[in-house]
């Protein structure tokens, strides 16, 4: 049979079907069952089906339609984050969002108790409509690599202090010539991330990216991690690090095992990559801009943008379970919350979040993006 010939005969059963007593019903059911070649369950679905079906969805109705608006509004102004992370977030974020958008309490109170999940399902249209690799550029240092000693893992990290980095190539489809890089580093406890724009990645440039984020920091670097970069892996960095009063940690990554600074990797998306894309940055007059918009852009993640941090990781045979911790929370946060941080930078770090507005540093970040890469066309 074909299928028009199974959906007419099912038609002219259903009707049978709705007037016929409990033991006459099982009989058609085998008998339909047995023509059309269905799974018993799928045929009485069929039979019970309306002839004429009702307008509109069957269930409950729908509960948090109405806030679908201020949810897609909130969703592209923090960036697209992730269900989990877009419900930590709308508690820091929707105080500002009020000052400029007026919500009934009832939307309100329906924002702030939606669960990821039910993000997730509503927002699935929002995501289709708005829609969602770069060149590798480490080249090893050999002359400090027995020098400078490997470290896997962090996971035994638990005070601020300890950073990974890493750059970032804009060099386009090609790594040749000079052009723009980026050198950002991350703390492994608060995931607070920093990045500076230079100009190729000589040594001079990098130092100085890494002085200017260190001044920029709220605690003292205390270990610093980074791949086999040669940028990285040189004798002026590693003196640069040595010679002070308390010096830090210098270690690095296992060749070709990005895993092993994997908090600085992560970054290259969500921090660079999602904010300049791919390409090609030869114009050395874009710094100033590119860095002020990176201050900005750092600003509002440190202090607004929620992340979730890897609590354990076991393996049993070949599969690995991991463990995030239950509430996201904001890089600023985790350092108010540490017992490791001066009460004077936890008192600064409230007034910031406290007074400083996400959305008009938002608005700052897409009229900078706008500027540089109005000129890269």
């Amino acid at each position: 049979m074909t299928q028009q010939s199974k959906a007419e005969y099912i038609e002219k059963m259903r009707c049978r079907y709705a007037t016929a007593g409990l033991r006459y019903k099982r009989k058609l059911i085998d008998e339909c069952c047995e023509i059309c070649g269905y799974h018993r369950k799928h045929v009485i679905r069929l039979l019970n089906r309306s002839a004429t079906p009702t307008q509109g969805r069957s269930g409950p109705k729908p509960k948090y339609g109405v806030v679908l608006g201020a949810l897609e509004d909130l969703w592209l102004i923090m960036d697209r984050p992730c269900s989990k992370l877009f419900k930590a977030n709308i508690g820091l974020w929707l105080p500002f969002y009020e000052q400029e958008h007026r919500l009934p309490i009832a939307i309100r109170k329906k924002l702030l108790e939606i669960s990821p999940a039910t993000i997730d399902r509503i927002m699935r249209p929002v995501r289709r409509k708005h829609g969602s690799h770069g060149l590798g550029a480490t080249r090893p240092n050999l002359a400090l690599k027995f020098q400078i000693p490997i470290r896997t893992h962090h996971g035994d990290v638990n005070r601020p202090g300890y950073l990974q980095a890493d750059t970032v190539a804009h060099g386009g489809d090609s790594t040749e010539g000079n052009f723009v890089w980026t050198v950002t580093m991350t703390d492994v406890e608060s995931q607070w991330t920093e990045n500076r724009a230079v100009w190729n990645k000589g040594y001079h440039g990098v130092a100085k990216a890494i002085e200017s984020i260190e001044a920029e920091l709220p605690f003292a670097i205390r270990g610093f991690h980074s791949d086999n970069g040669g940028e990285f892996l040189n004798y002026h960095l590693w003196r640069y690090f040595r010679d002070r009063d308390q010096p830090v940690d210098f270690t690095r990554t296992r060749p070709d095992h990005k895993d092993d600074n994997a908090y600085a990797e992560q970054r290259n998306w969500t921090h660079v990559r999602q904010l300049l894309g791919y390409q090609r940055i030869e114009d050395p007059r874009l710094l100033p801009t590119i860095n002020m918009l990176y201050e900005v852009w750092d600003l509002m993640h440190n202090l607004f943008c929620c992340t979730q941090k890897l609590e354990s990781k076991t393996k049993q045979g070949s599969r690995y379970t991991r463990r995030y911790e239950k509430t996201p929370k904001s890089p600023a946060q985790r350092l108010i919350e540490s017992e490791h941080i001066y009460e004077a930078i936890k008192t600064h770090l409230t007034e910031k979040v406290t007074c400083i507005n996400p959305i008009k540093l938002k608005k700052s970040v897409d009229h900078l993006r706008r500027q540089v890469l109005s000129q890269l066309r």
